[in-house]
Order: C-alpha cells, then sequence, then structure tokens
C-alpha cells in the first residue's frame, strides 16, 4: 500500500477547487475521475474515495495540522498527511510531505475525538441545532452515521425490466447486488462501481436512488390513470418512479421552478421509457391556480437543509449556513400553503423533505394543519427515518387527505 504522485497530485488539485474555489465535490470529483484515461478502477477509486474523505473530515483533520482558512496549497498538504498517516499509508519521501509529525497527528486525534464537533467534524452551529432539535442521544448517534459512507442504491425500473432480470445482468458484468427487504424495486450494490456506463443503464433498466428516497412514491399511493403532480420535480428521480408505478397510464405533471432540471428530467424519461409525464415551470401563480383541486395525488418533495443527506453530500456540512436554514423554513411554509391548493377533495398530499430536523418537518405539518387550507387537510400518518437506524439517508414524509366538504 503506498502513494502516488499522480493520483495524489490530482486529489489536492481537487481539494483546492471545492476548500478555495467553492465548487461543488460531486463536480470536481467527476472531473477528475476523468484526467486519465490510463487509469484502473483502483486508480479512480483512490481519488473519489479520498477527495470525500478529507472533505468529510475537514474540521478535524485541519485542527490537527493547525491550518486555518482559507487553505493555501501547503495547508492542503498538511491535511491530506494527516489523512494519510490516520489511513496507515506509509509517507513517501516528497518535498510536500516532508517532517509529517506521524506521532503527533495520532496523539492530536486520540485528544480530539473525545469531543463531538470535532469527532464528527461539523461546524459549532450545525452541533448546537442537532442537539435543541433532537438531543443529545439521537444527534450523536445520527450525525455519526451521516459520515459513513453512502451506498450506492439502485431502484430498478419495472416500465422495462424486473429486480430480478436485472440483478441477473448485473452478476454477468461482475457488479454484484444484494435485494432489500420490503422495497420491491431496490438493488443494493455490494461494492462501488461506475454503473453509469453499463448498457443496463443506457437502455433505461434502473436509476441510482437512495432506498429512503425510494419510499416516497409509495407512500403517496399513486395509482395508473390517475392524474398526479410532483410540484418540486427537480432533476426528476421520484417523478420517475412515480411513471413506473403508474405504468405510464394517466397523466404525471412535473413542475419546476427552473428549466434546466426540467430539460435533465427530460432526457431521463426517454431513456427509461415514461411517456405519461408533462413538463410546466412554474414561472407565475397562474400555473398553480390552473391545477386547483385538479389532482388525485400531489407530491411536495420541499427544498429543506439537506441534514438528511450528508454522508452522500459532505460538502454541505461547510456550505450550509444557518440562515439559509431559517429562511428554507419560510419557504416550506410557503410552498406547503400554496401547492396543497392542488389536491382535488378526497386527494391526498405527501410532504417530504430529505432532512431530519424536526422544524422542517413535524413542526411544519402542525403548523400548516392550522392554517386556512390546513384545516381542509387531515393527517393520515407520518414516517420519520433517522440514518442511524436505517442505514441509509435520514428522510421524512407526511401523508395527508384532503377532506370531502
Amino acid at each position: 500500500m503506498r502513494l502516488h504522485r499522480n493520483l495524489v497530485y490530482t486529489t489536492i488539485d481537487s481539494l483546492n477547487a471545492i476548500f478555495n474555489e467553492s465548487e461543488y465535490a460531486d463536480k470536481v470529483v467527476a472531473r477528475a475521475l476523468k484526467k486519465d484515461k490510463r487509469w484502473g478502477s483502483s486508480d479512480r477509486k483512490f481519488v473519489a474515495e479520498t477527495i470525500y474523505e478529507v472533505v468529510r473530515w475537514k474540521r478535524l483533520y485541519a485542527e490537527i495540522a493547525e491550518v486555518k482558512e482559507p487553505y493555501n496549497r501547503e495547508d492542503i498538504w498538511r491535511m491530506f498527511a494527516v489523512w494519510a498517516v490516520l489511513r496507515g499509508y506509509p509517507i513517501p519521501d516528497w518535498r510536500q510531505l516532508d517532517g509529517t509529525p506521524e506521532r503527533k497527528i495520532k496523539g492530536k486525534f486520540d485528544e480530539l475525538s473525545k469531543i463531538r464537533k470535532m469527532r464528527e467534524s461539523i461546524p459549532d452551529w450545525m452541533d448546537e441545532l442537532g442537539v435543541k432539535e433532537l438531543g443529545e442521544e439521537i444527534w450523536t448517534k445520527e450525525i455519526a452515521a451521516q459520515n459513513k459512507p453512502a451506498q450506492v442504491i439502485l431502484r430498478v425500473n419495472t416500465l422495462n425490466t424486473t429486480r430480478e432480470k436485472l440483478h441477473a445482468l448485473l452478476m454477468d458484468l461482475n457488479i454484484e447486488t444484494d435485494f432489500l427487504t420490503n422495497q420491491p424495486d431496490a438493488l443494493v450494490l455490494k461494492e462501488r462501481a461506475n454503473v453509469f456506463m453499463t448498457d443496463a443503464f443506457k437502455e433505461g433498466l434502473f436509476e441510482v436512488q437512495d432506498a429512503s428516497s425510494q419510499l416516497v412514491a409509495a407512500f403517496l399511493d399513486v395509482q395508473p390513470g390517475m392524474r398526479v403532480v410532483d410540484t418540486c420535480a427537480g432533476a426528476g428521480g421520484k417523478t420517475l418512479h412515480m411513471a413506473a408505478l403508474m405504468q405510464n397510464k394517466g397523466q404525471l405533471i412535473a413542475m419546476d421552478l427552473y428549466e434546466s432540471k426540467l430539460k435533465q428530467l427530460k432526457l431521463r424519461a426517454k431513456r427509461n421509457g415514461a411517456f405519461n409525464i408533462e413538463y410546466r415551470i412554474i414561472d407565475t401563480t397562474k400555473v398553480i391556480k390552473k391545477l386547483h383541486e385538479k389532482a388525485d395525488r400531489v407530491l411536495i418533495d420541499a427544498p429543506c437543509s439537506g441534514l438528511g443527506v450528508l454522508k452522500r453530500n459532505p460538502d454541505d456540512k461547510w456550505k450550509l449556513q444557518p440562515e439559509f436554514i431559517d429562511n428554507i423554513r419560510k419557504i416550506q411554509s410557503e410552498v406547503l400553503e400554496s401547492y396543497s391548493k392542488i389536491v382535488k377533495p378526497g386527494g391526498k398530499l405527501v410532504y417530504a423533505t430529505c432532512s431530519i430536523l424536526p422544524s422542517e418537518n413535524q413542526e411544519q405539518i402542525a403548523k400548516f394543519l392550522k392554517t386556512e387550507i390546513g384545516q381542509q387537510f387531515k393527517l393520515e400518518r407520518d414516517c420519520k427515518i433517522l440514518s442511524s437506524e436505517s442505514g441509509f439517508d435520514g428522510f421524512y414524509m407526511a401523508l395527508l387527505e384532503r377532506k370531502n366538504v
């Protein structure tokens, strides 16, 4: 086990882009993996996992390395040295790593690991907010779970294949998967693999979608022939799942504020063979008003803090700010009041977030039910998913039915 100079240099360049140029980690990693076509799967794995690891543990590594933001290139090398020592790599005789204090690094790691905000490498405000909303015990377990690398989960596109057929097809490609109990459309990769390069992906046999996210469409109880509206469709992972559950029968309206996201969804829908989807940009309030009381089912996959998906977006720990969360709560309330009017009497609505904070979830629903429009709804059930209990993303879903009045 040794460090290779070209892989490490790419890692350092990538970390510089994330830490100092405000680029998103997933975009930086995708670019890094295209740098050298000669790299094998183990090389690519090293680059991707190392970048994410240093981003995930940024605060802890910076503290151990005794560097402060903004980080210059030398600082990033020192943080990388901390990662290498803690991962058991022999330190090579390179100028940038000269004088790496291995014993001191290990000693400081043991010392700082006794403090949660250092051990879990999170900002002070995030630690305080987590304790305030979830309590010491649950927050301690949850933030530890959020620091574990995310598993790769596939959602089988039942418009084109079955779970058993896809499982066998991937096995022939030496990609091993496991079935997930109680989730009929899910397969879990045993080891990370570039599934996007397979013909199975290009032919629309599956999408990559976390197990928690896959629960939402079924929770909404969509059926073939219904009129369903996905009000915050984005690039459409849940839209495509609903299209499959509807067997391409009925009308599925995908809405979003951003045309660019709906263009992505159109491309994905074409690959998936999902042809019952209509696309509408929310550019005026008229778009919503035209649909008032017209839908059997409405999904509000609300904008949120994303504190349930830090394991797959570790750079969000550093990009998120407390004022953003304050603002997003107001937007959630407004969206819930406005878009709920689309549900017809007797119809149903799901409000979902990938957050674990009660203030974005249960408290939003309780507040909504007291509003003028909210009094026309009743809460059927809700579901709170913690990563520490499920092993997957943290999520929240509430199913509401509009009363026949």
